[in-house]
């Protein structure tokens, strides 16, 4: 296992704040989120991954765009989005930005695609949020008409038909890597094994050990479905610095705003010091910490889960750009090779 893990890096793009508390221009954390990719691949991380949102707090709205300039200037890191929101996109758009991105970075593109956990890009591109669901189902349909890369006939009930529709450009060589992020729903497990796509699990909250049975389901549904197995993967918040106390200092101010920030639109109780704690501890799913810490952390996932990768969000809130540095730098040339170690 320790020679086939993967260990990434992913992020929304929050706007971080300079070292005085100021928040930065949009532009300028864009422009760093290329030099963070950059980093990244220097240190021989294996992922890194930019989520799409449409709202103030966060910078990304095209994923792939950011995606190619870190392309640009890297040579083996693999790119991906976390995710892309396919619910309010085309996903004939979709599939001909992502294999533009993997040409242009010769077989490193990824896709991400969700249904999205925030809701603004449903009526900024004109989409009704009652269709949530329904959306979701016929765009994710298409798109794996269209990943077969084949003459595609298909119609729908939210989207114009296609009779006998080559899609271009096509991936170079083989599919598209496509993975779908699911928060927990089992009949979101059980519609991406029957695709024939990765799953990405997005666990932000408790002991992930909770998530074993949607991984045994996931495998059973491939099994049945005979859509041969995929990958899984993890995709949890945290932050590394150089000891556990420094890490959950620097966290816990820009962390709790977020949160509560996002829970006050959400209708969540404020969170308290305590339940960070509890996140940042053994049973939670903040991996928050020294290296070590967070490398046995990651270890005890990868271990009790049995998953192929495992991608830290290294971004929350407004940390800044220095710390976020610092962290990816610790987490490609301690964390990475700790984890390979404990898992060896």
């Amino acid at each position: 296992m320790a020679q086939q893990l993967e260990l990434g890096l992913d992020t929304f793009g929050d706007v971080t704040s300079d070292e005085s508390g100021t928040p930065l221009p949009h532009a300028q954390v864009l422009r760093n989120l290329v030099e963070q990719g950059v980093l990244a691949d220097e240190l021989g991380i294996d992922f890194i991954g930019f989520g799409e949102h449409h709202r103030n707090d966060f910078a990304v709205t095209s994923p792939e765009v950011v995606l190619a300039a870190v392309a640009a200037r890297t040579s083996r890191i693999h790119l991906g989005s976390a995710v892309t929101v396919l619910s309010s996109d085309d996903p004939v758009r979709v599939f001909q930005r992502f294999s533009t991105l993997d040409a242009l970075s010769n077989g490193r593109s990824e896709v991400i695609l969700g249904r999205g956990s925030f809701t603004e890009s449903f009526p900024l591109f004109g989409y009704e949020l009652s269709d949530y669901e329904e959306l979701f189902e016929e765009k994710l349909n298409l798109f794996a008409e269209v990943r077969k890369q084949e003459p595609v006939t298909w119609s729908g009930a939210k989207r114009a038909s296609l009779t006998a529709q080559s899609v271009y450009p096509p991936v170079e060589n083989g599919l598209l890597k496509t993975w779908v992020g699911v928060g927990g729903s089992p009949e979101s497990v059980v519609r991406t094994a029957r695709y024939g796509f990765s799953l990405m699990l997005a666990i932000i909250g408790g002991d992930p050990v909770r998530f074993a049975p949607y991984v045994d389901l996931f495998q059973r549904a491939q099994d049945q479905f005979e859509t041969g197995r995929q990958p899984i993967g993890v995709h949890s918040p945290g932050h590394v610095a150089d000891t556990d106390e420094q890490a959950r200092e620097e966290l816990w101010p820009h962390y709790s705003a977020m949160m509560n920030r996002i829970g006050r639109e959400r209708g969540w109780s404020p969170m308290g010091r305590g339940h960070f704690e509890q996140e940042a501890g053994p049973e939670g799913s903040l991996y928050v910490g020294s290296p070590e810490t967070v490398a046995q952390k990651i270890a005890n996932t990868v271990k009790t889960l049995g998953i192929d990768r495992f991608d830290l969000k290294y971004g929350n809130g407004g940390l800044s750009h220095e710390k976020l540095l610092h962290s990816i730098e610790l987490y490609g040339t301690e964390v990475v090779p700790r984890v390979r170690e404990l898992l060896a």
